[in-house]
Formats: structure tokens, C-alpha cells, sequence
């Protein structure tokens, strides 16, 4: 086993998921929620950038339903995004399985 190509292939992959960070950061991914009613967007590691509510929901008798959908639409953005991240890092491992309970620096 030759150490030196080994730590090559590290410092490549640290150069590759420091990209990969700076392109998921720079990424939207919209969420939406109640048939479009509450969509919102959120950046690759998780910042709300937008949200937009059909006026329809701005009724105080709605409050609680409006908000199970501002949560549900950051949810369905939240794993847009985890599902883009969770794809790129399997291009950037070549596959590699991360120990269980290894978490990257996103």
C-alpha cells in the first residue's frame, strides 16, 4: 500500500467536499406545502432565503394550519436538499460508506 498516493487521494477528496460545500451553499431548493399554498426556499445547507403564503391562508381562524404548512414546506426543501448533498458526497467518496456516525463539516 503506498501512503503517499493514499494521502493524495485524501487531500483530493478534501478539495472535492470543500467544493461541494461552496456549490450546495450557493443552491436553492424550493419546498411547497397545501397544494402550492406555502412554498418557500431554502440554500443547500439549510438558510431560508424565501417564502411565499397564498393570501387565501391569511385568515386568523387558518393560524394553525398555516403553520403545519410553513413546516411542512421547510421540510419537503430540507430533504431536496439532503437528497441532492447525500448524491453529490457518493460522487465525491466514489461510493465510499462514511462510518456510521461520521459527520462531514456542511
Amino acid at each position: 500500500m503506498n501512503i503517499q498516493k493514499m494521502m493524495k487521494q485524501a487531500q483530493d477528496m478534501q478539495t472535492k467536499l470543500t467544493q461541494l460545500q461552496a456549490q450546495m451553499d450557493a443552491k436553492e431548493f424550493e419546498g411547497a406545502a397545501g397544494g402550492g399554498a406555502v412554498k418557500l426556499t431554502l440554500t443547500g445547507k439549510g438558510k431560508m432565503t424565501a417564502i411565499n403564503i397564498d393570501a387565501s391562508l391569511m385568515d386568523a381562524s387558518e393560524k394553525d394550519m398555516l403553520e403545519d404548512l410553513i413546516i411542512a414546506a421547510h421540510n419537503d426543501a430540507k430533504d431536496k436538499a439532503d437528497s441532492e448533498m447525500q448524491s453529490a458526497m457518493g460522487d465525491v467518496t466514489g461510493g465510499m460508506k462514511l462510518p456510521a456516525g461520521m459527520k462531514l463539516p456542511f
